[in-house]
């Protein structure tokens, strides 16, 4: 899947979700990200038509991030691999050591 194409992309994506963001928030959200990748997947996701620009009219001008209508459309396949990552997640958790699981002994 080409638009999804790249580290950092379903971050965006999924961060977008809850609503309009500027660089700043989006920074805020994921902040392992550099402003140089970032600022290079929002290009390339409002070039493939996922996520809009708007420049606010503010001193000094803002600009905010929202995805469109195809980018929302995206939103039920980023969520189910959220789902199953949480679902690995548990599953592959270590065993409590604190003697609460039950163990079965052979005869």
């Amino acid at each position: 899947m080409e638009i999804l194409k790249g580290a950092w992309t379903p971050n965006v994506i999924w961060c977008l979700a809850a609503g309009p963001r500027r660089f700043s928030e989006l920074r805020l959200d994921i902040p392992a990200v550099s402003a140089k990748v970032l600022t290079a997947r929002l290009r390339g996701l409002e070039r493939k038509g996922v996520v809009a620009r708007t420049v606010r009219p503010t001193s000094p001008p803002s600009v905010e991030y929202c995805l469109t209508d195809l980018g929302a459309e995206l939103l039920p396949a980023i969520r189910a691999i959220v789902d199953v990552s949480h679902k690995l997640k548990t599953r592959n958790r270590p065993a409590d050591l604190s003697g609460d699981t039950e163990v079965e002994v052979g005869e």
